[in-house]
């Protein structure tokens, strides 16, 4: 990082100031617009209580930035909170944890266009089709695990020739944008899976409309036996 900066000059700010604030607008618009319209399309459902209802979730992945650790969470909260069947649940999350990262991808994506223009590079139509297609393909593929999407960035910038030390210049912001993308990732399962569900009638309505369905209110511990 100190070696691109260094080459590239500290005028590089203020254009990774624009590119952390388009990722982050993206992720925001994909997540309000995107999803909101899908839940009320496509599962007949209030998306606002959707996303109150997957709180727990979004905390649990923005703290650790991994899809794979909030398989366990995200899985109760979709079961126990949102009111879907076990049997569809347990299969499309984990599956979605490992292919279902549309928050990595448009990182990708923004981030090639950014690189491009910090070394000056053209690129032209047929390269942004390229850029589009391997930011899905290598999202799909991505591990669902902290900072792997720079890896596999270095994937996308390899086909449309641009150089792989680019990547250093998103590297010292690239953990907040994980864990704000994962949080996405794993809102993607959960949408997902309530669409299937209520497809396939595995899908509680009056789970999901009840506000305290799931909540641990009370946690018991066992009682300790006093000797004589």
């Amino acid at each position: 990082m100190a070696r691109t900066f260094s080459e590239q000059g500290v005028g590089l700010v203020m254009p990774m100031i624009g590119y952390f604030s388009t990722v982050v607008f993206c992720l925001l618009l994909h997540f309000l617009g995107t999803f909101s319209l899908l839940m009320v399309l496509m599962a007949k459902l209030n998306p606002l209580v959707f996303i109150r209802k997957m709180r727990s979730a979004h905390i649990f992945a923005f703290s650790t930035a991994s899809s794979n650790a909030t398989i366990p969470v995200n899985l109760q909260v979709v079961e126990k909170r949102l009111g879907v069947n076990n049997a569809i649940a347990a299969f499309t999350i984990p599956l979605g944890a490992t292919i279902n990262m549309d928050g990595t991808a448009i990182m990708q994506g923004v981030a090639t266009v950014f690189i491009a223009n910090v070394y000056a590079i053209d690129l032209s139509l047929s390269q942004y089709v390229t850029v589009i297609g391997m930011a899905t393909l290598t999202s799909i593929g991505t591990a669902g695990v902290p900072g792997v999407g720079l890896v596999m960035l270095a994937m996308v910038l390899n086909q449309v020739g641009l150089p792989v030390e680019g990547i250093g210049l998103i590297m010292g912001v690239d953990r907040i944008l994980d864990m704000l993308r994962t949080v996405v990732n794993i809102t993607g399962d959960a949408l997902v899976t309530c669409i299937i569900a209520r497809g396939e009638n595995a899908f509680d309505e009056k789970v999901f409309n009840d506000p305290e369905a799931g909540v641990i209110t009370e946690i018991e511990l066992p009682h300790k036996k006093t000797q004589p």
